[in-house]
């Protein structure tokens, strides 16, 4: 039997349209994990699986309590711009401590994400994914066209916020009421203050990216008030053949800014000088990363960086992110002070519910997607 039709046949009450999908992937991991070899879609091309190097990505950890002060000390202020402005020039990564979000939601937010992913698949699936309509639920049935493979290891559940969001009865709680059952409303609740923590860290760090850039401090903070957040919730599970597989291949993330926590095991990595280099894992602190839409908001002087997740071998990894992007239908444009004869502008105009669609649809996320976006933006509206 093929490790496909084992991973369907082995995997207990599914429902039954997947029962019957002769070309459906499941990612069950109890019955992955006990399979001799990893299955063929899972494996990914050499490129793609280079070896990590010794060396630790050097990232600057940001104190962005300063930002939060009643007073703040201009000084520690511009200091911190100075080392987001370095960092974001050479790869966009930098890492937040004093960030103000209660240890003890990260602390329940984990502990609610181990009891989703610890689901039976058949409970899981009732809130799987529908690729064809939304971003939100869990995702982790994929479908092998054509024999394709780089399949991620991994398994996410993906719901929304609105930053105009401020009563009780949010998308949030709704959405997780509505597709897993009443009985997750506390945990909809959870979410919905963790991503509310999230929308008032981004207003920060945004107000630092505007200083690190010289333009008026509250240009980007004011442009992402009336934002959204995609968040997702991950578990990369481990492989005993994790020389084979990846949690996220080679990428750019397409949004504004991501917000990631991440817990002890380690995975993240970013290319940098030719070489893949760890993310420390710290428990205190976020990792902060830019995505191609702030690159084109900075017009380009601000760097949307390559990088992956690598699967451990014995440990799952578990990892909260949060992506913040602009009101979906504003314009993407840099200000002014980032313009002139000597700074023309590198990117046309786009709206986030552009890229949006084409990175979620038309093109798989990877280190072309942006690229490859303006390339059908053009094609796709009519000339002059």
């Amino acid at each position: 039997m093929e490790p496909s039709a084992a991973i369907l046949s082995q995997s207990p009450s599914l429902p039954k349209e997947l029962k019957d999908e002769k070309r459906a992937m499941l990612f069950d991991k109890h019955v992955l994990q006990k399979l001799t070899h990893v299955p063929k879609e899972y494996h990914w091309p050499s490129e793609d699986l280079v070896a990590t190097s010794q060396e630790n990505l050097n990232e600057p950890l940001i104190d962005i309590g300063v930002m939060m002060m009643m007073k703040g000390d201009e000084a520690a202020i511009a200091k911190a711009a100075e080392l987001v402005r370095d960092a974001c020039i050479k790869h966009g990564f930098f890492q937040v401590i004093n960030h103000g979000v209660d240890p003890n939601l990260i602390t329940a937010a984990y502990e609610e994400m181990k009891c989703f992913f610890n689901l039976p698949l058949s409970k899981k699936l009732v809130a799987r994914r529908n690729i064809h309509n939304t971003l939100e639920g869990y995702s982790g049935a994929r479908r092998v066209e054509n024999s394709s493979s780089k399949l991620p290891w991994k398994e996410t559940f993906t719901f929304k916020y609105d930053h105009n969001e401020e009563s009780d009865e949010t998308h949030v709680v709704e959405f997780f009421n509505s597709t897993l059952g009443e009985e997750f409303q506390h945990t909809g609740l959870l979410f919905q203050r963790y991503c509310k923590a999230m929308k008032e860290l981004c207003l920060v760090i945004m107000e630092l990216l505007g200083i690190s850039l010289g333009v008026d401090r509250l240009h980007y903070r004011r442009f992402f008030e009336d934002g959204e957040q995609t968040m997702r919730i991950n578990s990369y599970p481990a492989c005993k053949e994790n020389h084979l597989v990846l949690g996220n291949g080679p990428h750019t993330d397409p949004v504004s800014l991501t917000l990631l926590h991440q817990d002890h095991v380690g995975g993240l990595e970013v290319f940098v000088d030719n070489k893949w280099l760890p993310v420390r894992p710290r428990p205190h602190a976020f990792v902060i990363n830019l995505g191609d839409t702030f690159m084109a908001l900075s017009n380009g002087r601000y760097k949307s960086c390559r990088h992956r997740t690598v699967i451990n071998k014995e440990m799952e990894r578990l990892s909260l992110t949060c992506f913040v992007n602009p009101r979906e239908d504003k314009t993407v444009r840099p200000p002014e002070e980032l313009l002139g004869t000597e700074e023309p502008r590198k990117y046309p105009d786009f709206t986030w519910s552009e890229l949006e669609l084409f990175s979620q649809t038309l093109h798989r996320t990877d280190d072309s997607t942006f690229e490859c976006f303006f390339q059908w933006l053009r094609s796709s509206k009519p000339s002059n």
